[in-house]
């Protein structure tokens, strides 16, 4: 028997703040979120402004000792979990659920790169004598097993890392194994904090961060015709999915549900999408089969649309091609947030069901004018109604990693 999977948690540190509100909030107000860096400037870096998250208290997370021992993507990443737990109505402590019940799954492209980079650019760096906490400092899974040993996940305690759409998978596979059974609850999302000048400046090179506007609040827009790049960000969002009926029995407050899943790839390029979007339709066409609706009854979408030219051109026509030119709203929540690269696809998550909610959603930031042939439904200027509760929200990466999720925000 295939379980439903309940969304009964969320946990969010984005541009946008700590609170889910403060979120939609963000979305609905339809600005970038980009602030000017004092580390980019500093450095001389080729971009100076970025998605930053707001200082918070760690100490309400963890003890001084340990937090002495983390990076900043850990923080988050810790911080967004112990949230989703409490907004969840769990205790924020080992044996919240059986321990064998119970996992983690993290998305992040990242990791905590940056701690090579901090390392490799000392001058007077002595190779003999790193910091003997450097390689668990550095290590991919580190934000995943310091989920796991906090709150006693011992199901499974697994890393994702798969570009932009890192953060989609961890929930899609973390999803997976509450359907079939496997455990009760899990953990779900991602954490990235690429904001380092070396970060920065590679990704300029690549042309694919935004730089010709003079105020960063109207940097990211994704669809527009004068769009050219998009806006990097740090941040960390994580859902706490439970199996149904188990969130039920307890009588947990559950948004929505996350209802289908498909991952697969473009298989053509290291950075670049498929031009015709072909790959990332049949993994939208592959997400709705999963949760055994038809495109027709999706009342929006959740773009993955980080402002760039190839990829949001060609997640247009994967759009086009699955739901025609008269197909569902089609929102783009990078344009307010940046893109958080693995902590992006949980707080779209989280959106999505309720704009699903509320039967509206909310316009893409800054478009004054959709790029023509597109033939996609994109809100612009004004907020748009949702018809149903379905949503597919997309997470596309470098690589030709795709992701689709289907959500559905009734009860």
């Amino acid at each position: 028997m295939r379980r439903r999977v309940a969304v009964t948690g969320v946990g969010l540190h984005t541009p946008a703040g700590r609170r889910p509100d403060d979120l939609m909030h963000a979305l609905d107000d339809g600005r970038t979120l980009a602030v000017a860096s004092p580390e980019l400037i500093q450095a001389g870096a080729p971009v100076t402004f970025a998605g930053l998250v707001p200082e918070f208290d760690m100490t309400g997370y963890v003890d001084k000792r340990r937090l002495r021992q983390l990076e900043r993507p850990n923080m988050l990443g810790l911080a967004a979990a112990a949230d989703a737990l409490d907004d969840a109505g769990l205790p924020m402590e080992p044996g919240a659920f059986d321990p064998a019940a119970f996992g983690v799954a993290v998305g992040t492209g990242h990791g905590n790169h940056h701690v090579m980079e901090r390392v490799a650019t000392q001058a007077d760096v002595d190779l003999h004598r790193l910091h003997p906490s450097t390689v668990t400092r550095i290590m991919y899974n580190s934000t995943a097993a310091l989920i796991s040993a906090r709150f006693g996940a011992a199901a499974f305690s697994m890393t994702y890392v798969a570009a932009c759409a890192s953060g989609g998978m961890a929930i899609g596979e973390a999803m997976r194994r509450i359907r079939e059974g496997q455990v009760v609850a899990a953990l779900a999302g991602g954490v990235d904090s690429p904001v380092s000048p070396l970060t920065v400046a590679a990704f300029a090179r690549m042309r694919v961060l935004s730089t010709s506007r003079a105020d960063p609040a109207t940097a990211s827009r994704p669809f527009d015709t004068e769009r050219d790049g998009f806006v990097l960000s740090e941040g960390a969002s994580f859902l706490l999915l439970e199996e149904w009926e188990h969130a039920k029995a307890r009588g947990a407050h559950v948004y929505g549900e996350v209802a289908g899943y498909h991952t697969n790839s473009d298989a053509y390029h290291a950075v670049a999408p498929r031009p015709d979007g072909s790959t990332a339709a049949r993994c939208m066409l592959g997400a709705l089969l999963d949760a055994g609706i038809e495109p027709g009854e999706v009342g929006h979408i959740n773009a993955n649309a980080t402002s760039t030219w190839s990829g949001d051109e060609a997640e247009g026509r994967a759009i086009q091609a699955v739901f025609g030119a008269a197909g569902p709203p089609v929102t783009a929540p990078k344009g307010v947030l940046g893109h958080m690269i693995g902590g992006a696809a949980a707080a779209e998550a989280f959106a999505s069901l309720r704009f699903g909610a509320r039967e509206e959603v909310a316009p893409v930031a800054n478009v004054d004018q959709v790029q023509g042939g597109l033939g996609i439904n994109v809100v612009v200027g004004e907020p748009q109604a949702a018809v149903g509760p379905w949503a597919v929200s997309n997470s596309l990466g470098f690589g030709g990693h795709n992701v689709s999720l289907v959500l559905s925000s009734a009860g």
